[in-house]
């Protein structure tokens, strides 16, 4: 886009200083995307995120064929805005096998996923030699299957329980076949905040040298942001900057995905949980901000798929994947589904006015979808919430 074009959609507007600077390719200051949170003119923020999303990746966006799988949901750690957690004494937690989880991946695989996104709770007593005979049996299934697994407080845990240091754990994971480190547990690197939703997790220099490690034994990961609780917009701002710094040091992650807030279940009262204004906005800022981030997600799991379709035109340019069986959102509370059809996903982000493009654990193209349409598969996962979308896709 020339500057012309952003000078006339924002002539009018008190964002025309920061159009001309984004237009200019110049890297925008705290006190800029503080200025971009507190506008009012969302319309405008969105124009602007428009354009550096084009910049990137021109009219596509993207999706991953992928299946959740949690291990277990027991854990040592009780976040406050947790609904997942739960204790050995509890009746309703579980545990996977390695065998089960098996039959899990040769499932998924009938689905055309190319990903399993693999992550729990920090298990008691799970030795390190679990987490490592899964991944080789994961991976025996398909070598090419695609592992992203684990979040850091995960990785520390792991650590401690097997009396190695983290990046020894990270490096014995890696040579079991660990692909990919996910972003999860971010939360907000403000260590008051995170005391006060998250006590007794990783810190934020924590959170941030596991993945600055990851990044510097060759590996890939994604990172995220818990917004929308007792945080302030300082707090957000100060936590995209701590993301960008590293990238600009390791330039290792491959997407940045912001999590709306889910205020049902959990033990932290919030008044005024995450709008559909402040999601958008938020995104937006994001991508503005994270100009060294080639990706950002709109979570459909967290937004609702038709909040997650608006984000295409709000800086946003993935969707996330099939998921088939999400547990931690929706036990927070998020009324989505558990798991889409990739024609769903493909239907989503045409309707959005963008082009579908399937993609792999690393954010690379696998298939463009130009004329065609993907068919839902005839098999569908017994018990899962995929089988209803099937049915319907």
């Amino acid at each position: 886009m020339e500057v012309v074009v952003v000078d006339f959609m924002l002539k009018k507007s008190e964002l025309r200083g920061l159009a001309e600077k984004i237009e200019a390719g110049q890297r925008l200051e705290t006190e800029d995307a503080l200025h971009l949170f507190r506008t009012p003119d969302l319309n405008a923020i969105g124009r602007l995120a428009t354009l550096a999303t084009e910049r990137k990746v021109g009219n596509q966006a993207t999706y991953i064929v992928n299946r959740y799988i949690n291990y277990s949901n027991y854990c040592i750690l009780s976040c406050q805005f947790c609904s997942f957690a739960r204790k050995k004494r509890d009746g309703d937690g579980f545990e996977l096998t390695v065998d089960e989880m098996v039959i899990k991946a040769q499932e998924g695989l009938k689905l055309g996923i190319t990903e399993l996104h693999i992550v729990g709770g920090l298990h008691p007593s799970l030795p390190l030699s679990y987490y490592t005979d899964m991944l080789r049996a994961l991976k025996a299934v398909d070598s090419k299957l695609q592992l992203k697994c684990f979040t850091a407080v995960e990785i520390y845990h792991l650590a401690r329980l097997s009396k190695k240091t983290m990046p020894e754990v990270l490096t014995t994971l890696k040579e079991a076949g660990l692909d990919s480190l996910t972003g999860g547990g971010a939360e907000i690197f403000q260590q008051d905040v995170r005391d006060t939703i998250a006590k007794g997790k990783e810190t934020a220099d924590e959170y941030l040298e596991a993945h600055r490690t990851w990044h510097q034994l060759g590996g890939r990961s994604t990172c995220t942001m818990l917004f929308g609780h007792v945080e302030t917009l300082e707090d957000r701002i100060n936590h995209l900057t701590q993301l960008r710094d590293l990238q600009d040091e390791t330039g290792g992650f491959t997407g940045f995905i912001p999590l709306p807030y889910q205020p049902e279940n959990n033990s932290i009262p919030v008044a005024h949980p995450p709008t559909g204004n402040d999601i958008l906005r938020t995104v937006a800022v994001s991508r503005l901000f994270l100009d060294n981030f080639d990706h950002i997600t709109a979570y459909w799991v967290g937004l609702g798929m038709k909040l997650a379709q608006v984000a295409l035109s709000y800086g946003a340019d993935d969707l996330h994947g099939t998921i088939v069986e999400e547990h931690i959102f929706n036990m927070a509370g998020a009324d989505s589904a558990n798991g889409l059809t990739e024609a769903s996903l493909v239907k989503a982000i045409r309707e959005a006015g963008r082009v579908p493009v399937q993609r792999n654990t690393f954010y690379e193209p696998v298939r463009e979808w130009t004329g065609e349409t993907p068919e839902a598969p005839d098999d569908s996962i017994p018990g899962s919430a995929l089988e209803d979308n099937l049915a319907t896709a």
